[in-house]
Formats: C-alpha cells, structure tokens, sequence
C-alpha cells in the first residue's frame, strides 16, 4: 500500500502536529498540501490514494481568504474522478453552512434553534431583527471558532452594533440571528466521531462566551490566558481550577445514536457535534464541526485518543481502497 499515502488538504500548521504525530506513530504515510494560493491542471486526473480534507471555515482569519473556494474546487476535481475523501464535498458544504447544518439536523429529527438567516447590511439586519424574539444571538452563516457569536437583549443594542465598525460580517455575507437558549448550567457539550463512532463527549464551560478551542495549540499558563486569548481570538485551556474542559460519560446512547445516523447521511467521517440542554432538560443542536481538534487533558481523562482513532481509521479507508485497486 505504499503508493497510496494519505493527502491531508489543510491551511492551519498549528492545528496539525498532533494529527501528523498520530499518523507516523500508525505507520501511516501522508503527504500535506497547503491550500492558499496555488494553481492545478483542471483536465488532469488528480494523484491516486486517499484524502483527508482539514479545511477550517476561519481559514480567512489567518489570512487564507481563497482557501475555502480553492478547496471546494478541488473537491469537486477529486470527486468527479472517484477518489477517496474524508469529509468530501457533501460534509465541506455542510461545514460552510450553518443554513445547511440546520435544515439537514432539523430533518434527522434534532432539535435545533429557531433561526433567520439574512442577506445584507445593517438595513436587511435591523429589519429582519425586528421578528426575532428577544433575547437572540447571531452567527455567521460560515463560522469557526464562534466567530460573530454574540447575544443581544434588546433591538436597540443589535441595531446599535450594526451600524457601528465593531460588526463584523460573515464571509459569505450571510448573518444568522438564532433564539438564545439559556444552559441550565452555563456549559455545552461536544461529541466526537471518526469513522461513524463515538469516541468521547466534552463538557465545556461557556460561562465567558463562545470562542472555544480544544486544540492544545491554544493552551497556556493561567498568567498568559488574557494575552493568548485576544492574539488569537479563542479561549484557551488554563490551569485545572480554571479548566474550561471536562470529560463527559453521561450523555444518553439514544442522542448518539441519532448522531452517528445523522453523520452517515450527510457522509460526513469525522465531526465534532455540539448540543446544549435548556432547564427543561431539552437537548439542542446547533453546530456541526468537521475541522474537529481534540484536548490532551480530556484524552488522558478518557483513556482514549481521538487522533489515534483518525489514524486508524485512514489506515482502514487506505486497505480498503488498496484491495480494489
């Protein structure tokens, strides 16, 4: 099988040792490809092996604006020539849409939030808003480390915000104002698959805001969180009495299951499932995340590797390819 390595299409260094350290610890071969800037033969039928798609919908925060269009392209190249993708074109549209994330979970039959998708500037917003029950959050439509989350009380403050230079707009320009659901206990949880299995669940404490990041790129001491944070725009793991995550092993097997059918639908291989429980007990979905990253302390916790399990499982899709080619 030597001469079907595995492609990683990435724009992020910092979120792939991990991964990398995973593959050669599995005797995984892999190559990367850093989609930015760069060129390909439309006619040329693309290298043979399997591909792992890794692109982040932040990608335009690290300056990579032509990241998302490039690679939606080249998926598109690799799936008209029958090639192997782990979360292909269909789980990439799925990821750069929460519009689409939201219709396909309300059609597995998750709950998800009462949501309005807008088009347009302040104007369309604050009119639009206006139908919105308060209290209400927005979102960008194409999201990533909770960019443009952000909860609003009133009509008046939201109108104030967008007409002012602190809004910012989605990339695709599309702005989604969601029903706020309070946390009966002011966290989230995180559920990870690969490969259609539950790996383990995450609790996760939103009391501070949105901006979370499991990665261990974005650890840091306690006496460096506040600077770490605002660099990079996401919160950050600290020391234990301040630990913004913890195992969770009580989430119920039914919502999983219901999970893992949703994934295989939407064919969507690796993902990152976040719901929220109101004090009604009432379990809502709200974001499908397939540029997945996973916390070291929780791996411990667990007893289980989620990067290992994506090798793994590259490794299964590599001798399941080999033995038909």
């Amino acid at each position: 099988m030597s001469r079907l390595p595995v492609t990683i299409l990435h724009e992020n260094e910092e979120w792939l040792a991990p991964l990398l350290d995973a593959l050669t610890a599995a005797d995984v071969p892999f190559r990367e490809r850093f989609i930015a800037d760069g060129s390909f033969d439309v006619l040329d039928a693309p290298q043979e092996g399997i591909y792992l798609n890794r692109m982040s919908a932040s990608s335009h925060t690290r300056g990579h604006t032509a990241s998302v269009d490039h690679t939606r392209q080249l998926l598109a190249r690799l799936k008209r020539h029958g090639r192997r993708v782990v979360n292909g074109l269909d789980a990439f549209e799925l990821e750069m849409s929460k519009v689409r994330q939201y219709q396909a979970l309300e059609a597995a039959g998750l709950r998800v939030p009462p949501t309005t998708a807008v088009a347009g500037g302040p104007d369309a917003l604050v009119e639009a808003a206006r139908t919105v029950p308060t209290p209400f959050v927005t979102k960008h439509n194409r999201g990533g480390k909770g960019l443009g989350v952000q909860l609003f009380e009133t009509h008046d403050a939201f109108e104030q915000h967008v007409r002012s230079d602190a809004f910012t707009p989605s990339p695709d320009h599309i702005t989604l104002l969601q029903q706020y659901i309070p946390s009966s206990d002011q966290t989230i949880t995180r559920c990870e698959f690969v490969g259609g299995r539950f790996v383990y669940a995450v609790r996760v404490d939103a009391s501070d805001g949105f901006e979370l990041c499991p990665a261990e790129a974005c650890r840091t001491d306690a006496s460096e969180n506040g600077a770490a944070a605002a660099a990079d725009g996401e919160r950050c793991m600290v020391d234990d009495e301040d630990a913004l995550f913890s195992l969770r092993t009580d989430v119920p097997e039914d919502l999983i299951a219901r999970y893992v059918q949703f994934l295989a639908v939407e064919r969507i291989d690796i993902a990152g499932i976040e719901f929220i429980e109101d004090d009604e007990g009432r379990r809502w979905t709200y974001d499908v995340n397939g540029t997945t990253n996973y916390n070291p302390d929780i791996e411990a916790a667990a007893d289980r590797s989620a990067w290992s399990a994506v090798a793994s499982y590259l490794q299964h899709e590599r001798e399941a390819l080999a033995s038909v080619v």
